[in-house]
């Protein structure tokens, strides 16, 4: 029988599992599941190039600003560092070192290794078909996208996963003939692969970008319209990247778009920057994607919404709790699909791509942040695992739910338990090139070595926290080249890297190749944070050497009885955006390894001791906590006694003033640093008759902003005016978003010349208004732009 239209969407349809497990907002897709409904797709960018790759752009494409000089502090484009250590080759940058002492090397996706990688990472975590950005390819990256098209074909096709051409219109200012010529020129020769996405038959292209409020996409309702039904004339399936409040046509959506967009097939509404929050993501999911899921499911269109890991660099990601409440929130709403924002964007912090796990993991010294930026330990692979929950999730294959299943480590990072994988290394001496880093870089064929005929030598490695440790496993190059030796050497143990312990007394240990030039050391249970070898002789070299060292903690084998329930939970501190709390200790049969504190049923954090202070919440906000408790063996405790309290107002700060202000430009001597000064009576002014102009302020750092005071000079002599303007925010000045689209603001004498904007709590460091006209003056004027909190 042929399948409706209008089929009740749910994985169970092909897993045989009963769809009754999503318990609210039943899926009513208007097409049966395929490629996109019903799936996980992943944004993928494609665009890292590096100098010397052999990709026709010869440079460091999208690495750093100036893509002739490699990456460096001063020459950066991006804020994650990727785990490059997947790839067969990378290329070296011009940061310092790793903070373990490794090279910073960065991978190019012109190496069809490196999109092989992906796509493998991509079969193993659940994600279905991967969306290749394409943006305008008539300059000088058309040639390198190109092949990147190629190379995706390729990779999919050998690891069995679809991919689809994205159409980005950004700043192309041709795009309504070219993406046409494009298509029939080059792109649509991919359809033919068995790789290609298809929906209800169709293949699948996604044009991203109508509609949306700013200079960069200036294109009329009409041309829209007219590259949607070319598209749909071709046979393709066409999805719609589409603003946020595509529905209502308002802020971050130009007014007139409505038949634009309910020409797509399926809507996609970007989601990237409009909150860093819980309680944002929460208010979305009432105000936006419940009502836009009931539209499209009214006039028999396909709901994608984004659901993505969060901003790394701004703190946003909760140790992935961020990114599962978009699962929940979505699924939960009835969409048909999910669109994961994005796979490689390492430029803007939302990748879910394999990146640093530690500060051991990025260049020292960079500031750039590490999954592990709140305390809380995570594989680098944990948001593709998370992704993997999040696709069973919307496909029926894991009951509905707000709690995160997914651990942050699997307790074998990166495949094998070893504490001291990747961490940071130091020595007394090195050899050569062959550094300490080496010894934990999971290669048997590196290795360190300390100077000649110099003992005593000493390595050590920081495990980057306490842990209890109960086997060390050394090893030399397997190869039969390193014949057997025998070095003796002392194990030593501290906590805080001053105060050594000897925990194993110096002995010789045989390192022989028959049996793979390994040695392992049992230890004491011994808790330790450092972990060091004094060597003081080898019979086959004079020198210390070690190719591996492996530190691997204890457990309780078949512990199966979980803590007490820690008590007395109660609140020690607040403010508007922060809770403290503190509570006593539980107890358990072996030792309580750490606790979790719990926001209703979401994790806020996960300490060792018996204090956490819970940030990046809401002002004058109330909200519940409870405490449970963990051991070794993964024992859950009942939880402690619940708490409630209610956030501080959020104080009425200025965020702008006297910060660093740019614009566009001004008239003679009235420059934008008035409009921060905190003086009503002095004013910036653009230069006449130049429309749009815009003003920018520096906050000094990522914070949230809800609401904007503007003002002109109080005088009766400024007379009524109405300025035309939106307002962009961003982390980073290079990626602003629209969070008030363009619209009328009408300066009156009579209300002190003053407009207050607000808007969707959103994290910014960068505020923008772009202003395009003005009732009053033939320029942008402005007295003060303040921001604030809420």
């Amino acid at each position: 029988m042929a399948v409706s239209r209008r089929t009740f969407l749910a994985a169970s349809v092909l897993a045989g599992i009963a769809g009754t497990q999503l318990t609210e907002g039943a899926a009513f897709a208007a097409s049966p599941p395929g490629d996109v409904v019903g799936k996980i797709t992943v944004g993928y960018q494609g665009w890292f190039a590096c100098t010397g790759d052999g990709a026709p752009i010869n440079g460091w494409w999208h690495w750093s600003n100036n893509w002739g000089q490699p990456p460096s502090p001063g020459n950066n484009a991006i804020v994650s560092w990727p785990d490059t250590r997947d790839y067969t080759r990378t290329y070296q940058t011009a940061y310092p070192n790793l903070g373990n002492g490794r090279p910073a090397t960065l991978f190019s996706s012109y190496d069809q290794q490196t999109v092989d990688t992906h796509f493998r990472w991509m079969r193993d975590n659940g994600c279905d078909t991967a969306a290749l950005q394409r943006f305008n390819p008539n300059g000088g990256e058309g040639a390198t996208r190109d092949a990147m098209a190629a190379k995706v074909r390729a990779a999919a096709e050998a690891n069995g996963r679809k991919f689809y051409i994205m159409y980005d219109v950004t700043n192309w200012a041709n795009m309504q003939s070219e993406t046409k010529a494009d298509w029939t020129s080059k792109m649509s020769a991919h359809t033919a692969s068995s790789a290609y996405a298809r929906q209800n038959g169709k293949p699948v292209v996604c044009i991203w970008g109508f509609g949306f409020s700013d200079d960069g996409r200036p294109f009329a309702p009409a041309a829209c319209l007219d590259v949607i039904n070319w598209f749909k004339n071709q046979g393709c399936y066409v999805i719609g990247g589409v603003p946020t409040y595509w529905r209502q046509g308002i802020n971050d959506s130009r007014a007139g778009f409505g038949d634009v967009y309910r020409a797509f097939h399926m809507i996609s509404p970007w989601m990237v920057g409009r909150t860093g929050t819980l309680d944002g993501l929460d208010w979305f999911h009432a105000n936006l994607t419940v009502p836009d899921v009931a539209e499209c499911n009214a006039r028999g269109i396909d709901y994608q919404p984004c659901v993505m890991p969060g901003d790394l660099q701004s703190g946003h990601r909760r140790h992935g709790d961020f990114m599962w409440r978009m699962f929940y929130n979505v699924i939960r709403a009835g969409s048909h699909g999910v669109y994961i924002s994005m796979f490689d964007e390492y430029n803007e912090g939302n990748q879910i791509a394999n990146t640093a796990e530690t500060a051991a993991w990025v260049p020292a010294g960079s500031g750039i942040r590490a999954l592990d930026e709140d305390g809380t330990a995570c594989s680098a692979d944990y948001y593709l695992r998370l992704t993997n929950d999040g696709g069973r999730m919307l496909k029926g294959q894991l009951p509905l739910t707000a709690v995160r299943p997914t651990p942050p480590t699997t307790g074998t990072p990166p495949g094998d338990g070893n504490l001291a994988r990747g961490k940071a290394t130091s020595a007394s001496s090195t050899s050569q090139s062959f550094v300490p880093a080496n010894a934990v870089d999971g290669n048997a064929d590196t290795y360190w070595e300390s100077a000649n005929n110099a003992f005593p030598q000493w390595f050590q490695v920081d495990l980057g926290a306490t842990a209890t440790i109960g086997r060390a496993v050394l090893r030399l190059p397997p190869a039969a080249a390193w014949q057997s030796r025998t070095q003796t050497l002392s194990v030593q143990a501290s906590t805080n890297g001053s105060a050594f312990t000897t925990v194993v007394a110096g002995q010789g240990h045989t390192f022989n190749p028959a049996t793979g030039n390994t040695v392992t050391i049992t230890l004491p249970s011994t808790q330790a944070r450092y972990v060091r070898l004094t060597f003081t002789a080898n019979t086959g070299w004079p020198a210390a050497q070690l190719s591996e060292l492996e530190v691997y903690g204890t457990t309780a084998p078949g512990d199966t009885q979980p803590p007490t329930a820690p008590a007395n939970l109660a609140v020690t501190a607040k403010t508007a955006t922060s809770v403290s709390l503190s509570w006593s200790p539980a107890t358990d049969n072996t030792a309580v390894s750490g606790y979790q504190v719990r926001q209703s049923a979401t994790v806020a954090a996960t300490v060792t001791g018996t204090t956490a202070t819970v940030s990046s919440l809401t002002p004058a906000t109330s909200y519940t906590f409870t405490v449970v408790a963990q051991d070794a063996a993964g024992n859950t405790s009942p939880a402690s006694n619940s708490v409630t309290v209610t956030t501080d107002a959020a104080p009425s700060t200025d965020l702008a003033r006297g910060k660093p202000v740019t614009a566009s430009g001004q008239t003679q001597n009235y420059g934008p640093a008035n409009a921060v000064d905190g003086n009503a009576d002095t004013y910036w002014e653009s230069p006449n008759n130049a429309f749009p102009q815009w003003i920018q302020v520096d906050l000094g750092a990522a914070t949230a902003v809800a609401r904007l005071v503007l003002k002109l000079p109080p005088s009766s002599a400024w007379q009524t005016r109405t300025q035309t303007l939106s307002v962009q925010a961003g982390t980073t000045a290079s990626a602003l978003t629209t969070v008030v689209g363009s619209q009328g603001h009408t300066f009156n004498p009579s209300s002190g010349n003053t407009v207050t904007v607000t808007f969707p709590q959103t994290t910014a460091r960068y505020v923008r208004l772009n202003v395009t006209a003005n009732t009053g003056w033939p320029a942008a004027q402005l007295s003060a732009l303040e921001a604030y909190t809420s």
